[in-house]
């Protein structure tokens, strides 16, 4: 379709109903390890689930929790959710009772859709709480029977293209995660620039995701575009590891996966790299984090599936900044997608000179209208058409941009600028190290200086701290070599899956 979006504009409607105006109802849409559903059984269940919800007292415009494993039921809900108008919040069904009790009190859930898994956790945490949104436990006799004797029939809800669709969280590492409030448009948007424009998704594609569906990114890639253009989305519910992973590779035959720079890491690792069939994939994505050059210089010689590296927020919902087929520069996160302006600036919000460090702006018709109740965070950030990042990045003149970290993690160090990107870098170079990250510490004196903390193969010898200092000194300007390395079974990760550079900082 052409930009913008028509005025009148459902997410569901676009995505799926429209592959069924279309005659695509006897398509293959989803791939699971039970079998496969078409875009007509997958349009079933979304009704069947709008109605349930519609029953349940659930009006345009109110929020819905799903917290599922990736099947057909995320699917249905999600979709079902949409059509009948509501504002669908993806969380993560294995959050304890804790963290579930916030997101009620801040969401203002009327519904929450949960596994049998995680009913438990659920329930606890609407105990006692005003308003509590009414649970239903997909999987359960009750809600089986409701969805049975649901009408197989539900027209989409007239939403506008400005209305809120999906709520996505922030990547914070400490405290609450924001509620990224997204329109309906900013999924057609980038659906089309980048799904299409870079990725090239086609109807013959497959694709199959390492992050869960509950992830922006992975409802991008391994929903959204797939389904935009009548191709095929294969899921399954457990943890993504390495070996479920290949397995699912060598059954499912996708042709675009969607990666993370851990698990990149982690095929890189397993006992059979490279002897597993890839050979169905035409292209593999990574983001989520900057993927280190030297982890993509391996995979290019393990694997030879090309890694289009890229760079996304919850803000503008999706990626913004990539590489792409047959113009892959590793350690940089490639140019900007055509459709959106990326420029680096000074924090008084001037443009920087190409090579220079600072702060990302990014503009697009995929900005959040704003983070819930968060006002003054929504002005910080949300500047006129522009969204106004806390990730450090440059530019070189031909406009490849290169990650520098959070603009909260990077370090000062003897009166100079450091990025913990560039020595973790350095460290990853030599071969001992398998993962590594670098925080500031302050020292006796009160002073940042920088610590890494490593994953290593093998015991950590007597003499491998000093080894290391000694490989970053060569490499690197004096300054930037890691005053002290400590070594990990591994690195502590937030709700995201990214490092938890906080807990490194605390010790």
């Amino acid at each position: 379709m052409e930009l913008p979006p028509p005025e009148r504009l459902n997410v569901s409607e676009y995505f799926l109903g429209a592959r069924i105006e279309e005659g695509l109802e006897g398509r293959r849409a989803l791939l699971t390890d039970d079998g496969a559903l078409t875009y007509g059984d997958v349009q079933l269940l979304a009704n069947r689930y709008g109605g349930v919800l519609r029953a349940a007292g659930i009006r345009p415009e109110e929020r819905v929790l799903i917290a599922l494993a990736d099947g057909p039921d995320f699917v249905g809900a999600f979709f079902g959710t949409l059509r009948m108008g509501g504002v669908v919040v993806m969380v993560n069904p294995q959050l304890g009772a804790e963290q579930v009790r916030y997101l009620y009190e801040y969401t203002g859930a009327r519904a929450a859709l949960v596994g049998e898994e995680s009913a438990a956790a659920f329930a606890e945490a609407a105990r006692g709480l005003p308003n509590a949104p009414r649970i239903l436990e997909v999987g359960a006799a009750a809600l089986s029977r409701e969805l049975q004797a649901a009408s197989t029939e539900l027209s989409p809800h007239p939403t506008h293209r400005d209305d809120p669709a999906i709520w996505l969280f922030s990547g914070g590492t400490t405290g609450h995660p924001k509620g990224v409030v997204q329109p309906h448009r900013s999924y057609v948007n980038t659906t089309v620039l980048y799904g299409h424009g870079i990725l090239g998704i086609a109807p013959d594609d497959v694709t199959l995701s390492v992050p869960k569906l509950y992830f922006g990114y992975a409802t991008g890639i391994n929903l959204l575009f797939p389904f935009s253009v009548g191709a095929t989305a294969a899921l399954f519910p457990e943890r993504c590891t390495p070996e479920a992973l290949l397995d699912r590779i060598e059954r499912f035959r996708p042709s675009v996966l969607v990666n993370v720079p851990t698990m990149v890491r982690n095929l890189l690792a397993h006992p059979c790299a490279g002897e597993r069939d890839l050979s169905s994939l035409r292209l593999s994505t990574s983001a989520g984090e900057a993927l280190p050059a030297e982890l993509h210089r391996r995979w290019d010689e393990t694997y030879g599936v090309p890694l289009l590296d890229g760079l996304g927020t919850s803000e503008m919902w999706h990626i913004f900044v990539s590489n792409r087929l047959g113009d892959v520069r590793p350690g940089t996160l490639g140019t900007a997608v055509p459709g959106f302006d990326v420029e680096v600036r000074a924090d008084d919000g001037e443009e920087m000179a190409r090579g220079e460090v600072g702060r990302m702006w990014v503009r697009g018709d995929s900005r959040a209208i704003g983070y819930w109740r968060h006002h003054e965070k929504t002005l910080e950030a949300f500047r006129g058409p522009w969204y106004a990042s806390e990730d450090m990045i440059s530019m070189d003149e031909e406009g490849y941009v290169r990650y520098h970290g959070r603009a909260d993690d990077m370090l000062k160090v003897s009166g100079k600028w450091l990025s913990p990107r560039e020595l973790e870098d350095c460290l990853l170079g030599h071969p001992a190290v398998r993962e590594v990250a670098v925080v500031g510490v302050a020292d006796d004196g009160g002073l940042l200086k920088p610590h890494a903390f490593a994953v290593v193969e093998g015991e950590a010898g007597d003499g491998l701290e000093a080894e290391l200092q000694a490989w970053a000194r060569e490499r690197l300007e004096p300054y930037k070599y890691p005053r002290r390395v400590a070594f990990l079974d591994a690195l502590p990760r937030t709700h995201l899956g990214k490092v938890d550079r906080g807990a490194l900082a605390r010790g």
